[in-house]
């Protein structure tokens, strides 16, 4: 399998970026991954490698969303939308060594009981998928909580939504959510405590500018919530990305249906910034670096920004091909 090499220049940015993030100045773990729908593969890059090169294996899944990665179990999970179904692939740093390019499914849940899968979000053992609305899932979009088991993966509950869903992100006990062809985000406050049925949102508003949201993430050292902008599907161009300082503060000041202005934000936008279909993102809050799946440029490809501290149409530091590439998931320990 073909090895892409990180350009020299975004070297030597990480690594001077990574230093002095513990007590001895090297971190235990960094590493980020990366899932597609094209390619029926799923990559791997150790951004603390003396040369990171990115990795690819094979799995068994054609079209795969959600991706994360557990270092102690060296798995990453998915959300097939071949199989329709989490799947938990393990071994890469064993392939890595063994110098093999697939890895064998070791759990999975059943077949089914989700179809169209957009997005998933981790907190310890519990897995929470999305499930975007499909005439084949009967127009329904749901919220799906697993729980991780030694054999599988247990579904505890099913929550029903009356907005479009893609992007969630995990904080604590609640969930962030992403409301599909418009600019509004939703909180879930104490997510877990609802029963099974149609969920009500605890507050939703509208980020002022935002055209369509995608991705989503959140940093709870930096109190930083970063959206991906995809604005018209078709358009290569017209993509961005918009992150809030402070924003604990500024969505807790603003009222539920009310609206983030453009003054709270920090916003990515232009030709410079190759933004087209920005479908997910990521941010290591120690390197202060934000990761895109770029869906439509190029055929995909992964992007990094340094931290923008102003608005701009900024050129990204690294642009690497990944055919297909529907999400990143940064981890660091």
């Amino acid at each position: 399998m073909k090895n892409l090499f990180i350009s020299s220049a975004f070297l030597m940015l990480l690594f001077a970026s990574c230093d002095n993030n513990d007590s001895d100045g090297t971190p235990a773990e960094a590493s980020l991954v990366t899932s597609s729908n094209t390619s029926g593969k799923i990559t791997y890059l150790d951004l603390l490698a003396t040369t990171p090169m990115v990795k690819s294996y094979i799995v068994g899944s054609l079209d795969a969303e959600g991706i994360s990665y557990d270092s102690e179990t060296d798995a990453v999970i998915v959300a097939s939308r071949t199989n329709n179904r989490l799947e938990t692939y393990t071994g890469l740093k064993t392939a890595l060594t063994a110098g093999t390019d697939n890895l064998m499914l070791s759990l999975s849940s059943l077949t089914g009981e989700f179809t169209n899968a957009r997005e998933t979000a981790v907190s310890g053992e519990i897995v929470v998928v999305t499930q975007d609305q499909l005439a084949s899932n009967g127009l329904i979009n749901k919220l799906l909580v697993y729980k991780k088991t030694t054999t599988g993966f247990s579904l505890l509950k099913t929550f029903t939504t009356d907005f479009k869903l893609w992007g969630i992100h995990m904080v604590g006990a609640d969930l962030y959510a992403v409301a599909d062809l418009t600019g509004d985000i939703v909180l879930f406050k104490d997510f877990m405590t609802n029963a099974s049925g149609n969920i009500a949102a605890t507050k939703r508003v509208t980020i002022a500018g935002l055209v369509r949201t995608h991705g989503i993430t959140y940093s709870a050292s930096d109190d930083v919530m970063i959206l991906t902008d995809v604005a018209s599907a078709t358009s290569a161009t017209d993509g961005g990305l918009i992150v809030i300082k402070n924003f604990s503060s500024v969505f807790a000041s603003t009222a539920a249906a009310g609206t983030i202005a453009l003054t709270n934000q920090v916003r990515v936008y232009g030709l410079n910034s190759l933004l087209g279909n920005p479908v997910d993102v990521a941010y290591d809050s120690a390197t202060k670096y934000i990761y895109v799946a770029e869906r439509l440029n190029a055929g995909g490809q992964v992007l990094t920004y340094s931290y923008p501290t102003a608005s701009g149409d900024f050129a990204p530091i690294n642009v690497r091909a990944e055919a297909g590439v529907t999400s990143v998931f940064v981890l660091r320990k």
